[in-house]
């Protein structure tokens, strides 16, 4: 990551985790410092081979190098690890929950006896989730009377979450807890981990998807061949142009939004995009399944959005919102990629700087050229309402 890359985007505030690690195989070397908001989501995405999984495994204390990697580890106020002061906090001290790929739960135990294996590792004073608190978070009120080896894949991962949680971690780590699931039983785990947040315990999460990312991820990270290429808050990754992910074919925008209505004659669904931004900023996509009210993550791929110097009047594009080029970048493929900030209002002479989130779209050089596009420029951003998918 470039010296003004990294100065631009901004750092957690507050108490955070802060890792400043080297760890050294065999033609691999792995060379990271990091910062992580102590809340939400922070997801590592990577291919695999980059270091992802190593640096769960140093947070963790579980390091190759003869038990540890080299370097700092600091979650809030607790220094677990700095090597310059001699300090070590091993594995079984530090409170941590981790899930790996493949669930390790005592097969001769039922799920409530794995769940009571993680209460009980926990004293009474310290404990802060409780059985009540997780088991309807991760749906597995039905299955606490079976035994683990008759579960699913599914299944299994989220009784094994539960009992992570269980223990009242100061942070939990997930190491690619989807990657031996099929479809059907991603998309079964999926809404458990959207839901995490909703616990209070800081989450660091690996994966190579970056479908999975989108969903999930609060901070991002991108790494590869051991090092950092970016980090910020995802909703300002996902859409900067000098970040790798805007020259990947899934570019996108991810936005948040609130259901404001439901059409079921026509399969759609009303979604406001930010507060206060009126009509001009409402979009409509196939079904939510949300109440109205509820909050919904979207994903807008660049490959979806068009761009127009006025707004069509008989166009079949359900989505048409005023923008302001941003800023362009060509993709050396005869493609160039556009940031867009969506406005509040129609724009106009006089119109307020009210401003809106940022979309990506994708088009050729020669419409580029044939619309004179220019930083700065007024124009309309047509999404495809069909693009408009939650997660």
């Amino acid at each position: 990551m470039s010296a003004a890359l990294r100065a631009s985007l901004s750092a957690p505030s507050g108490p955070a985790i802060e890792a400043d690690l080297r760890v050294q195989h065999p033609g691999f070397t792995l060379d990271v410092s990091l910062r992580l908001p102590l809340h939400g989501v922070s997801v590592l995405l990577g291919p695999s081979g980059c270091g992802k999984t190593t640096v769960l495994r140093s947070l963790a204390g579980l390091g190759p190098t003869q038990g540890r990697a080299h370097g700092r580890v600091r979650v809030g106020e607790e220094v677990w690890q700095d090597d310059a002061l001699g300090l070590w906090r091993p594995v079984h001290e530090r409170p941590i929950g981790m899930v790996f790929q493949e669930p390790s739960l005592f097969e001769h135990l039922t799920v409530q006896g794995n769940l009571d294996y993680g209460w009980r590792r926990v004293p009474p004073a310290q404990r802060r989730l409780r059985h009540d608190d997780v088991i309807p978070l991760l749906g597995i009120g039905h299955l606490l009377q079976r035994r683990a080896q008759g579960l699913s894949g599914g299944e299994r991962q989220r009784v094994a979450i539960a009992r992570a949680l269980l223990t009242s971690p100061a942070l939990l780590l997930l190491d690619e807890p989807l990657s031996a699931l099929d479809a059907a039983r991603k998309a079964e785990v999926m809404p458990c981990l959207e839901r995490l947040g909703q616990t209070g315990v800081p989450v660091v999460h690996v994966t190579h998807a970056l479908d999975e990312a989108a969903r999930l991820a609060d901070h991002l990270v991108l790494m590869r061949d051991g090092r950092v290429q970016a980090a910020g808050p995802a909703n300002e990754l996902w859409t900067r142009l000098d970040v790798p992910l805007a020259q990947h074919d899934q570019a996108g925008a991810v936005l948040q939004a609130t259901v404001v209505a439901h059409e079921p004659a026509q399969s759609l669904s009303l979604l406001q995009l930010m507060e206060g931004g009126g009509d001009a900023l409402r979009v409509w996509a196939g079904p939510v399944d949300a109440p109205v009210g509820g909050s919904v993550r979207l994903r807008v791929p660049a490959r979806d959005v068009s761009v127009s110097l006025s707004r069509a009047a008989d166009s079949s594009i359900l989505n048409i919102l005023p923008a302001v080029l941003e800023d362009m970048a060509e993709d050396g493929q005869g493609g160039v990629t556009l940031g867009l900030r969506l406005r509040g209002d129609e724009l106009g002479a006089s119109a307020p700087a009210r401003t809106g989130p940022r979309l990506l779209a994708r088009v050729t050089r020669r419409s580029a050229q044939h619309l004179g596009l220019r930083v700065g420029l007024a124009l309309h951003a047509q999404v495809k309402g069909v693009a408009l998918l939650r997660g």
